[in-house]
């Protein structure tokens, strides 16, 4: 199917090409766009934050860093990490790019409501950064009592987040009526590409649960700056109750994560294995699921915290239960690379089965943060810390990065060097599983997270870790030069050069900027590959 004619016409690169074009444009692609930039310079900052810590950890003892300089290193690796970087992540730059090509609309329902969701998130990532004046201390949690008494400026960094929050609310709105109103002509629920699907499920949760964060952080700035008691004990207040309003949110926060993940892995995988979908309706269906669940979960955060044995009962079920929509995923990917002709030479399949690799592991070892007895161990150890990573990086940002590699040639008209990209690859791959399976065995044994110092007899692991993160940044460095640079000198790409079925394909590389050329036919099912054999494999030239 084509729904581009050959007359030629200015693709969105193409016009207005100013400053003030780019920051006054209504253009879904280009504000994605912006939001790439902005958060992949976050993403920088963050990442070098994180070098430093593992630095200070090479050895017992100080090596480079007092305990306060710590703190506030650690403190800035997670609060930008987790805000600025990886909760927008994939929803406000590929989702913000994609989801109206994918659903063959000219653009999102409210395009300004969409720009003003950008500022609002660079007008809070702003406000946040000058808690760098006197950096804030507390852990990316803000966990109180302590954040009440510090003397940085935590009441900044809360309040950065909280005027965050509602650029996630703006873009959650923007997507589930985008998806409501303005699918193209045939393109009914059962047959929306799996990555939308995983979009609303998404915005569902950023509706419902960035309220509840919000409300928690304006409570702890009326804490420091009134001082009224909500979480002083010695006012009568219970810090406990942060921790509850704090993971409420925080838990489901973690699928906004990585729920955009999941639907990036669902369209790359039957592209590149040539076989449909496995399972296309447990899929979907699966990732409603997963955003019911996710808030009736957060409880598992709590157990050390002093909950009534029933709460920890029903908690502990439930977060069993959250794995079982997740597997369907599993499975049904696994399925659909059974017996399919695989393109593995593929760059965006690299990062896709390392993604199917890490995040298998992922939730293998959250299962033992659900059993109440490992809990008790496990709990605030490095081995928490190595769950977490292998969800968010190993899982979030490979999806990310595999996403970006599989739509570069559709976002920049370009391609990117593959050999360069397959190295990047390997350092990533390679330098993130030695920096954090280390870390799950310091976890078992007894090696409290968050600490500046640490016992003689961790070291050697701690050693090992810190390598691997070297191996880790040095391939960011590689991976994100190389689409940068082939964004202006890559070789021109081809319009569709996956033989690929969903709409996005459909159109010419780069877009113009009204997306299609006429109102597109969404056709009987975008996941039919396999029925032509080796007409419809990729060119490998184009990967």
């Amino acid at each position: 199917m084509s729904v581009h004619s050959s007359t030629h016409q200015q693709s969105y690169l193409e016009e207005n090409k100013t400053i003030w074009g780019w920051l006054t444009t209504t253009d879904h692609k280009k504000i994605g766009i912006m939001y790439l930039f902005t958060i992949m310079l976050y993403f920088f900052i963050g990442g070098i934050s994180a070098l430093l810590v593992r630095l200070e950890l090479i050895a017992p003892g100080k090596t480079f860093f007092d305990p306060d300089t710590y703190n506030v290193l650690f403190t800035l690796h997670g609060a930008i990490m987790t805000f600025l970087f990886i909760v927008p992540g994939i929803p406000a730059t590929l989702g913000n790019f994609l989801l109206p090509l994918m659903i063959g609309a000219k653009d999102v329902a409210f395009p300004r409501i969409n720009l003003a969701s950008y500022y609002v998130y660079l007008i809070g990532s702003i406000i946040s950064l000058v808690s760098l004046l006197s950096p804030a201390d507390t852990g990316w949690t803000f966990y109180a009592p302590y954040s009440m008494k510090t003397n940085s400026l935590v009441v900044w960094l809360t309040f950065g987040a909280f005027v965050m929050g509602f650029a996630s609310i703006m873009t959650g709105f923007n997507f589930i009526v985008t998806i409501h109103r303005m699918r193209a002509p045939n393109l009914g629920w059962k047959n929306l590409p799996l990555f939308v699907w995983a979009l609303y499920a998404t915005a569902i949760i950023q509706l419902l649960a960035t309220p509840v964060v919000g409300m928690n952080l304006v409570l702890l700035i009326f804490e420091r700056v009134l001082d009224i008691g909500i979480f002083n004990p010695a006012k009568g207040g219970d810090p406990i109750l942060f921790e509850q309003f704090f993971w409420f949110y925080s838990h489901p926060v973690v699928y906004i994560m990585i729920l955009p993940a999941f639907g990036v892995v669902s369209e790359i995988l039957p592209v590149f294995s040539r076989r449909p979908i496995f399972g296309y309706k447990a899929i979907a269906y699966s990732s409603l699921a997963i955003a019911l669940v996710s808030f009736l979960v957060w409880g598992h955060h709590l157990f050390v915290s002093g909950m009534s044995d029933w709460a920890r009962y029903i908690f502990s079920f439930l977060t069993f239960f959250v794995a079982v929509p997740t597997a369907i995923k599993i499975f049904n990917w696994l399925a659909t690379l059974w017996k399919g002709s695989l393109e593995i030479t593929a760059t965006p399949m690299y990062y896709t089965l390392g993604f199917l690799f890490m995040f298998t592991i992922a939730g293998l070892t959250g299962l033992h943060l659900a059993v109440l007895s490992t809990d008790v161990y496990l709990h605030d150890t490095y081995f928490v810390v190595a769950h977490f990573h292998y969800t968010m990086q190993g899982g979030t940002v490979f999806a990310l990065i595999a996403g970006l590699h599989y739509w570069f040639p559709k976002m920049t008209g370009r391609w990117y060097n593959k050999k360069i990209a397959f190295w990047g690859w390997i350092l990533l791959f390679v330098g993130f599983n030695i920096t954090f399976l280390p870390q799950f065995l310091l976890g078992l044994e007894g090696m409290p997270r968050r600490y500046y110092d640490y016992l003689p007899h961790f070291q050697t692991w701690h050693f090992v870790s810190t390598i691997g993160s070297w191996m880790n940044g040095l391939g960011y460095l590689i991976t994100l030069g190389n689409l940068l640079i082939s964004a202006f000198i890559g070789k021109k790409a081809e319009d569709n050069p996956y033989n690929a079925l969903s709409l996005e394909w459909q159109t010419t590389s780069p877009p113009p900027t009204e997306n299609f050329y006429k109102t597109p036919q969404f056709p009987d099912s975008i996941y039919d590959y396999g029925t032509e054999g080796k007409e419809q494999k990729p060119e490998k030239k184009a990967i």
